[in-house]
């Protein structure tokens, strides 16, 4: 099992950047793939970005392609999620999550999740 705590979060203008963290304890964290998911008040959770195991292979919804990048350090345990040029429509809580699978874009995949950080952006 791992645990997953999120940070970085908070308020910026539109057209600011953010870094969001996640830090991980429990099982070896380098064992597992991870995702970034958000979800905007009223709106189903939204898968954002995916990075494997090895941080190879990243996978990114279209709304934050070119704008978002997800990187991991294995040796800190530590999952992050850079988002530049952030939109209004950015607005949501942001999850952290852990799957077992080599990377997954499917939100039902992450079988552990963090508690989330509000990231709000104002226009």
């Amino acid at each position: 099992q791992v645990q997953l705590v999120e940070s970085g979060g908070g308020l910026v203008q539109a057209g600011g950047s953010l870094r969001l963290s996640c830090a991980a304890s429990g099982r070896t964290f380098s064992s597992y793939a991870m995702g970034w998911v958000r979800q905007a008040p009223g709106k189903e959770r939204e898968f954002v970005a995916a990075i494997s195991w090895s941080g190879g292979t990243t996978y990114y919804a279209d709304s934050v392609k070119g704008r978002f990048s997800i990187s991991r350090d294995n040796a800190k345990s530590t999952v992050y999620l850079q988002m530049n040029s952030l939109k209004p429509e950015d607005t949501a809580v942001y999850y952290c999550a852990a799957s077992t699978n080599l990377v997954t874009t499917t939100k039902s995949a992450y079988a552990y999740w963090g508690q989330g950080t509000q990231v709000t952006v104002s226009s």
